[in-house]
């Protein structure tokens, strides 16, 4: 007998999101391996913020006057909010950037997602992707590389179109990326662009002459600029460089609750035009008739306070920094000898390698460092939308610091043994 289930036909939108996808192997990389025990498995692949324990601090102490007044263990665990997300929270978090910041915004000018990567799935498939004029749209990435969790995002395969950046050769073997604007030809085609700064997965921060003119581009072409700040200003703050907040109605910001210390709970938010926050809320509606509400209701005193700011500049950058600074340190000693170049950290929880001419490929590193119970990912993942291929691609990995020291330390040693080998 022939059951319909096991012969099933995906559509392509089925086929889309089950075929390979970048971030499923790194999370399912990182998932397996902490399920099974991890107690061997060197994380340092996945983006799982490390347990910053004065932050932890406070939220449990707020989680515990949640969890002991009836009121609020009510509304936390017992009310639907609204499509836009909890009221209480967008207000104060208009306040906030209000106040702070000058942005002329209010509650209507933000909505909560389900998490970032929820809220990018929406924007992306309402400015990029097929149109009612027989046009077809994508989403214009200036730099690449860029976030991995964007490639899968669209709801067809041709969905973005990513340029190479201008590399500026640093000393003390480093480098950095900068969009190349001489090269930056924005046609019909593209109907938002995108960028995250820092940037995910090099630790790259724009400065803000470079998000100034990519603003000025996108206003003169009639799109939006998305700007991903999930590590970056005002909060969590994660940047070792200067960047300034900013937001206008062109601009659609994007923050995220999850590298304060809460990737739990799954919340998002986005400042952008009313105009946009209605769209996004009536498709919050319809994909999760709402928003969950824990992650505002555990964030909502430090935001009304201000307290999110110090925080982040006091507690949260110090103790990335920190780690930053002794894994770089660790990776120039041990890759000493080696042709290896790494992009000057400037912000997020990675560092980015680059192995010129490595004999193998990346993704092939990342296979004998896996064997070694060592997990990086492969730099071939953060390239979507180039057009030409480009070897830098299979040269580089992206390495996260923000777990412990003394396996981090190990984690290194063991990947410049590998490096040394392939090279050898």
């Amino acid at each position: 007998m022939s059951y319909g289930v096991m012969n099933m036909k995906l559509s392509q939108f089925g086929k889309q999101f089950t075929s390979g996808a970048g971030i499923l192997s790194l999370m399912d990389d990182l998932g397996n391996a902490l399920a099974s025990g991890g107690d061997d498995m060197i994380m340092m692949g996945g983006g799982n913020p490390g347990h910053v324990p004065g932050f932890q601090d406070i939220i449990q102490k707020r989680l515990q006057f949640l969890a002991s007044d009836k009121d609020s263990f009510q509304k936390l665990i017992g009310v639907y909010d609204p499509p836009q997300g909890e009221k209480d929270f967008v207000d104060v978090l208009a306040g906030l950037l209000r106040r702070e910041y000058d942005w002329d915004i209010g509650p209507e000018n933000i909505c909560l997602t389900n998490g970032s990567q929820a809220g990018f799935f929406l924007l992306f498939n309402m400015f990029a992707g097929p149109c009612s004029d027989g046009t077809s749209k994508k989403i214009r990435l200036p730099l690449a590389p860029e976030y991995i969790g964007y490639a899968d995002l669209g709801t067809n395969d041709d969905f973005f179109i990513s340029n190479r950046p201008r590399i500026e050769m640093l000393e003390d073997n480093l480098f950095k990326y900068h969009v190349d604007f001489d090269n930056l030809n924005i046609g019909a085609e593209t109907g938002a662009i995108c960028v995250s700064r820092p940037t995910n997965p090099t630790g790259n921060v724009l400065t803000d002459s470079e998000i100034a003119h990519l603003d000025l581009l996108a206003k003169e072409h009639g799109i939006p600029l998305i700007l991903d700040n999930a590590y970056g200003v005002p909060f969590p703050g994660i940047i070792y460089t200067e960047a300034k907040p900013v937001w206008n109605e062109n601009i659609i910001v994007c923050l995220s609750l999850s590298k304060l210390g809460l990737p739990a709970a799954r919340t998002g938010m986005i400042v952008a035009h009313e105009k946009v926050i209605k769209a996004v809320s009536g498709m919050n509606a319809i994909m999760n008739l709402s928003t969950g509400s824990f992650g505002a209701m555990l964030a909502h005193e430090m935001v009304e306070s201000g307290e999110v700011l110090s925080v982040s500049q006091n507690i949260i950058k110090p103790f990335y920094q920190q780690k930053m600074e002794k894994a770089a340190a660790h990776f120039h000693t041990q890759l000493e000898g080696t042709p290896y170049k790494m992009h000057r950290p400037e912000g997020a929880m990675f560092l980015w390698l680059w192995f010129k001419d490595l004999p193998i490929t990346s993704h092939e590193l990342y296979l004998r460092l896996k064997a070694r119970n060592v997990l990086v990912v492969s730099g071939h993942f953060f390239f979507p939308g180039l057009e030409h291929f480009w070897q830098h691609q299979d040269e580089c990995i992206r390495v996260t610091y923000s777990q412990d020291e003394e396996l981090v330390k190990k984690g290194i040693e063991i990947i410049a043994e590998e490096v040394k080998r392939a090279y050898s």
